[in-house]
């Protein structure tokens, strides 16, 4: 009878857990430790939040590392002490060469994209933000830079008109976790694939996302906008200014044409507003037409309850 293969697993979101959990269940592997990130301040009260992948840990019993500095000797011997045959990751820190080479099989990662396409730490935002209809998920071994690795796996998952980063966030880390453990097997089986990525000229990056990320650049089509919404919600938000000078985020939206031929009825930024029924703005192509949106200091609501409450809020607003 096969030893099982000893897992380590690093991660720290809630996408990780669902990987977490599917390696648990294989009976030719055993997890026997689980690295993640130190406990964080969170919340108004500021109060240390462990991370989703170490409450999952613990659930099951698992020894956690919370390493500060993945480079630290104390922490490296202590992970060598495991003697882990393989290492996966997900959605976690990049690792130094001693931490990804140390157990004999190395270290895989699954990556919310179908690489090469969208290296970086926010895939699943960014397809989305540039409108693509399709993206994935894909194993790969780990080497020295980012989301360079050769590939194992990547299975491919439509981008449904409706999606937003929420939803595909949803769909992908289940995807990932059932990937992960195929190539884990094939991994324990020595079939596993090992094909270098091939660099193109159509490929963008996927860059962590800055708070300027999400203000709404108007003198874009709405078309384009609508996605950039879709990507950033609902978290972190897209946003916008009111002509008052008040932060609106928006978690979704909707592009409607001028109606008009030749030059714009609207130049980009002018807002209109009936005050009942509808808050839209002009963009380069189009109307933004919000939907669902977030007045600074007040709850999430579609746009009928911001117009219905805002009052004296919103009288800057031009109306047709």
């Amino acid at each position: 009878m096969n030893t099982p293969l000893r897992l380590i697993f690093m991660g720290t979101p809630d996408f990780a857990v669902s990987t977490l959990e599917s390696l648990l269940a294989w009976t030719g592997g055993q997890v026997v430790a689980v690295v993640t990130a130190p406990d964080r301040p969170a919340g108004r009260g500021r109060q240390l939040q462990a991370s989703a992948v170490k409450v999952a840990a613990e659930a099951h019993g698992l020894p956690v590392l919370q390493p500060t500095n993945l480079k630290s000797p104390d922490f490296q011997s202590e992970l060598k002490s495991y003697a882990a045959d393989l290492q996966v990751v997900v959605a976690f820190r990049m690792l130094p060469e001693a931490v990804w080479n140390m157990p004999r099989l190395g270290s895989i990662n699954i990556h919310a994209s179908l690489l090469p396409q969208y290296r970086g730490a926010a895939p699943i935002n960014w397809a989305l933000m540039h409108g693509d209809l399709e993206t994935g998920v894909t194993s790969f071994f780990l080497r020295h830079e980012i989301d360079t690795g050769d590939l194992i796996f990547q299975d491919r998952v439509a981008i449904a008109p409706e999606d937003d980063f929420g939803s595909l966030y949803n769909k992908l880390k289940e995807v990932g976790a059932a990937l992960a453990r195929r190539s884990v097997e094939a991994i324990a089986a020595g079939t596993a694939p090992s094909i270098p990525q091939v660099q193109r000229d159509d490929l963008r990056p996927a860059p962590k996302l800055q708070k300027e990320t999400g203000r709404l650049d108007f003198t874009r089509p709405a078309a384009d906008l609508v996605n950039w919404v879709r990507g950033l919600s609902p978290i972190p938000t897209a946003f916008t200014t009111l002509p008052g000078g008040r932060i609106i985020k928006v978690f979704r939206a909707q592009a409607l044409p001028y109606y008009t031929e030749g030059t714009p009825i609207a130049n980009p930024g002018e807002w209109h507003s009936d005050g009942k029924k509808f808050l839209r703005v002009a963009t380069a192509a189009g109307w933004l037409d919000l939907l669902d949106v977030q007045l600074e200091g007040k709850k999430r609501m579609s746009i009928e309850e911001l117009l219905r409450g805002a009052g004296r809020d919103l009288q800057t607003v031009e109306r047709p």
